[in-house]
């Protein structure tokens, strides 16, 4: 079982189980003749786990006509609570496998492949039981289409009051009309009623239930056409109303359509105590012309009121609420205000991009972590995938909450789903600058990058596509820190997919070059060059599309120019050192120019151990083939000598420079034929990170066969005292491993 941050708590087994069910119902059903599924067998399942099943196969996608089919005349699967949102499940589809059940509630909000209110209420209406049980019924978003009812008991009309039982209905952002409004209002049971951007023109009907309507949502009516007095003389008789919604987020100041409403909600504030004095819960959010003076009375004459929404009214800041400390407030006057903004209007557009404004305005110079303000912005981030407006102001926040040591007090889950989020913004906007700056500024975050797990493959081909476009010193150099770092976390499977793509080595010579051109020595240049070592590491495919883009010239004059540079030296020696690991490419470094610079860097004692290392490395694999050796002979030799005598008088660096994927490069150096100097290096090199890292390493050792060929090394009567000694100290730190195993240590980068 895996386990989250313990801050965020295991999943559940129930849930993880119902993941299994969901990730293998092609093998656990068949086929009917018409293509739906079918299940094979199966146990009687708990009531609410079949619940929970469909709502599983919703949420993950893959709830449509063929898979709804195994909720078909299944006496195991018995449905009460029904969601199918956002799921494409045809009219058919849909009686075949859904009404037959003894439904009590049924969500089928946004749903695609034609499926309109008028076919769902009709064909729930041809199951006796589902007239009386069916008690919450949400066909948001969907086209009513009512001219296409049919009719069922011999010739009577299906309408909702057909759906007896109904208790709570939404119906917002459809096509209801004032017909249709009139039929709902005769039910008998009718308790709350969302009728939000709807068609509706007139809300008289309300009065047929006036003593049952507790609820009654109906924010954004933009169609309707009553006098400010005319409609709060219907709402003053609803006597059971206790929730009241009638906000509006469309913010435009000289929005004449929210006039009429303005006048309405200040006739109420204003108005009689006795008007809906049973009210405990009122939203006028968005109604601009609402002010403090009239907002004071109205809250003090209702001791019971519970909850007003006042976002975006300018009203948020009476003074009246602090002595109400039980009342909850939405608005701008404080964090309390905007996070409950946050928390109510997850689905509501404006009303989230407003919060979150003034949430990015608290947040700019906090210092303290905030988890829970997190979930909330990424809830509110979720619900609007691809709104710019929500998604620009998102980012920014995120980056506040994330910034410096925050991120690190973030239970770890969190903040994978916080950059998985990053990632969708970035991918949906990607010729945004601001979304992809703020984005950009988030993810560069060490601690994020290293430890937090998200898909960091897709985050580093967003990055250099990003880069590609954009020159900016300091964006840049953010962008090329990311990329550097993430390519040293990806598999060696992702690196090959990254590697192929010339593209990203273009861009990063380009960067080497720029810099290069001007001698500059900054972050941004070595970022790029560890980028590409990193990404030539055992590809031969990267580190010929190197060589290809003229990486190779590119880098001669980087050595020559930056020899007073060992940072820079070591980067560039570094991915020389990887390609001559490659006995393919190894032709293409025989060049007397190059090999010579590189060897005196390994002659002279001043230079850094660490650009020793990877110079006596370049030449070690090279002079390790004298069949592919093409340059003077003599030069070799020299070059043999130079090894065995310079790699004697090194010392153990006391700082990890370097990591390999595996030894196999390794092999041809240690053999027992090979000149004393190659195998020298070899062996100090596997001696280097084996006792920096010698829990990670020893283990690999063992599985490559690599002891094996260190044991033949120190046995052979030819081979030299000091590759011998050398191998007998990497043969006791494995030993001393396998004795006493200690914590296992990341793989770093090189």
């Amino acid at each position: 079982m895996h386990l989250l941050d313990a801050a965020e708590g295991p999943r559940a087994l129930c849930d993880l189980c119902l993941a299994q069910v969901c990730r293998s119902l092609d093998a656990l059903c068949s086929r009917r003749a018409d293509g739906s599924m079918c299940l094979s067998w199966a146990p009687l399942f708990p009531q609410e786990m079949a619940d929970q099943l469909l709502h599983k196969m919703a949420t993950k996608g893959i709830l449509n006509d063929t898979t709804v089919g195994i909720f078909r005349n299944c006496k195991e699967l018995r449905l009460r609570r029904a969601s199918i949102r956002f799921c494409p499940v045809s009219a058919e589809a849909f009686r075949l496998a859904l009404c037959p059940h003894r439904l009590q509630e049924l969500d089928a909000s946004w749903v695609s492949e034609g499926l309109t209110g008028a076919n769902i209420v009709s064909s729930l209406a041809s199951n006796q039981e589902c007239r009386s049980s069916l008690q919450r019924l949400s066909l948001s978003g969907l086209r009513l289409d009512w001219e296409s009812v049919g009719e069922v008991d011999g010739g009577s009309c299906v309408g909702f009051s057909s759906l007896h039982g109904l208790r709570m209905l939404n119906l917002s952002n459809t096509d209801l009309t004032d017909a249709v409004l009139e039929d709902i209002c005769t039910l008998p049971q009718l308790e709350s009623l969302d009728i939000s951007c709807s068609t509706v023109s007139k809300l008289t009907a309300l009065l047929d239930c006036k003593n049952t309507l507790k609820s009654l949502i109906a924010h954004q009516l933009q169609q309707l056409d009553m006098s400010p007095a005319r409609f709060l003389s219907v709402l003053s008789r609803l006597h059971a109303l206790r929730h009241l919604d009638f906000s509006y987020d469309h913010f435009t100041v000289d929005d004449s359509d929210g006039r009429d409403g303005d006048e309405t909600v200040r006739q109420l504030l204003e108005g009689s105590p006795q008007v809906l004095p049973s009210l405990v819960s009122l939203d006028i959010s968005g109604r601009k012309r609402i002010t403090e003076a009239a907002v004071r009375p109205f809250v003090e004459a209702r001791g019971g009121l519970v909850f007003l929404g006042l976002l975006a009214t300018g009203a948020s800041s009476c003074n009246v609420f602090s002595s109400r400390k039980n009342l909850k407030v939405t608005g701008e006057a404080n964090e309390n205000q905007v996070c409950e903004a946050l928390r109510r209007y997850r689905d509501r557009e404006c009303f989230v991009r407003e919060a979150l404004v003034h949430l990015y305005n608290l947040t700019t110079d906090s210092d303290k972590p905030r988890p829970d303000m997190l979930k909330l912005v990424l809830s509110g981030v979720q619900s609007h995938p691809t709104s710019l407006h929500v998604q620009l102001v998102a980012t920014a926040c995120i980056f506040n909450m994330t910034t410096q040591d925050l991120a690190e007090a973030m239970p770890v889950s969190l903040l994978s789903c916080t950059v998985t989020q990053l990632l969708h913004a970035m991918k949906t906007f990607p010729n945004h600058l601001q979304v992809q700056k703020n984005c950009l500024l988030a993810l560069c975050s060490e601690y994020i990058l290293q430890d937090v797990p998200f898909d960091k493959y897709l985050a580093a081909t967003l990055v250099i596509n990003w880069l590609s476009s954009h020159e900016d010193p300091t964006l840049q150099r953010m962008a090329v820190a990311v990329i550097s770092i993430l390519v040293a976390k990806l598999s060696t499977e992702e690196t090959a997919r990254l590697a192929q793509d010339v593209f990203i080595m273009k861009q990063l010579l380009a960067i080497v070059q720029q810099k290069a051109m001007v001698g500059v020595v900054d972050s941004t240049l070595k970022f790029a060059l560890s980028a590409l070592w990193n990404l030539t590491d055992e590809m031969p495919t990267a580190a010929r599309n190197f060589i290809e883009c003229q990486g190779l010239e590119l880098y001669e004059e980087v050595l020559e120019s930056y020899y007073t540079e060992p940072s820079i030296q070591q980067k560039v020696l570094g991915l020389l050192n990887n390609i001559a690991e490659m006995e393919e490419l190894q032709a293409d470094l025989m060049e007397d120019d190059l090999l010579e610079h590189v060897l005196s860097l390994l002659q002279d004692s001043q230079v850094e151990l660490g650009v020793r290392y990877f110079a006596g490395g370049i030449l070690a694999h090279l002079a390790s083939r004298p069949e592919a050796w093409t340059l003077d002979e003599e030069l070799r030799c020299t070059v043999l000598e130079q090894l065995h005598a310079s790699i004697v008088t090194w010392t153990q660096l006391e700082r990890e420079m370097v990591s390999y994927r595996s030894f196999s490069p390794f092999f041809r150096l240690l053999q027992t034929c090979q000149p004393s100097g190659v195998q020298l290096w070899a062996a100090w090199a596997i001696h280097l990170v084996c006792s920096q890292n010698t829990s990670h390493y020893s283990s690999m050792l063992e599985q490559e066969g690599v002891t094996e060929l260190l044991k033949a090394l120190a046995a052979h009567p030819d081979t030299h005292r000091d590759i011998k000694g050398l191998s007998d100290s990497i043969l006791r730190l494995v030993e001393q491993h396998q004795s006493h195993p200690g914590p296992s240590k990341d793989q770093l980068g090189p």
